[in-house]
């Protein structure tokens, strides 16, 4: 396989909740080409939704929904027991959320990415994954959807598929990857990495190579359209300016997908 050239940059953001700020939005929209955003249910408000997708048209990046559980206190990382029906109403409820206040901002709904909890629940469960893509594909039916790269993600592809939306692979160069190309818990020590030049490395290595280390030093193969960088993390614009300095260098053009 030929080297791929050209990825995408993307971050979870828009995920301050009133007065409870997370992330570094308009420090961060810069150096990325797409971005996901909080739909209210992990992280987000009505103000802060509309606040997120103005800095984004206004930065020319893509924007995208990012549902998840319905799950303040957790931030979206605690996985909840909850049914694929409820599943599929929940991000109904929140992609059209988003969409129509891209709409009133002058912009169109590129994508949906799940958070958290949700997407790695879509990663061993077919039937949730079902749900997830279901309600994606009823609420816009050409709306790309971001899944696992790699066999970590396989049955995010098959809930795709099923569902005829087109797939976009996503990796990510700033947390550790399971032997079976899964991501490792957040409870595991080192599972969020924080060092930028790493985190560059990894994203070079994705691209180029296809493939990234896993925790016990095997080698995960994955083929990446997109890259995400964690904007809640501390030093995800340090990261992210690393990341994309060290992808350009290697003569990857940076674009959304």
């Amino acid at each position: 396989m030929m080297p791929q050239r050209s990825i995408d940059l993307n971050a979870d953001a828009g995920e301050s909740f009133g007065s409870w700020r997370m992330g570094m939005d308009e420090h961060l929209f810069p150096l990325m080409t797409s971005v996901n955003l909080a739909c209210g249910f992990h992280a987000g408000d009505p103000v802060t939704m509309l606040a997120a997708v103005r800095q984004a048209v206004d930065a020319g990046v893509a924007v995208g929904a990012h549902p998840g559980f319905a799950d303040l206190v957790g931030f979206g990382r605690r996985d909840l027991a909850v049914s694929p029906d409820q599943v599929y109403a929940d991000v109904v409820y929140q992609v059209g959320a988003l969409r129509a206040v891209v709409g009133v901002a002058g912009g169109t709904l590129h994508h949906v990415k799940a958070h958290g909890a949700l997407y790695l629940r879509m990663a061993r469960d077919l039937e949730i994954a079902r749900a997830v893509a279901s309600a994606v594909r009823d609420v816009v039916p050409t709306l790309p959807f971001v899944v696992l790269a790699g066999e970590g993600g396989a049955l995010m592809r098959e809930a795709a598929a099923e569902a005829r939306l087109p797939v976009v692979a996503e990796a990510f160069p700033d947390r550790a990857y399971l032997p079976n190309g899964q991501l490792a818990a957040r409870s595991t020590l080192g599972a969020v990495l924080r060092d930028p030049a790493v985190a560059a490395q990894r994203a070079v290595r994705m691209v180029l190579e296809g493939c990234v280390e896993a925790t016990d030093g095997s080698l995960v193969a994955l083929e990446a359209e997109t890259l995400c960088v964690h904007g809640d993390n501390l030093e995800s614009v340090e990261i992210a300016t690393a990341v994309r300095s060290a992808l350009e260098e290697a003569g990857v053009e940076v674009r959304a997908f």
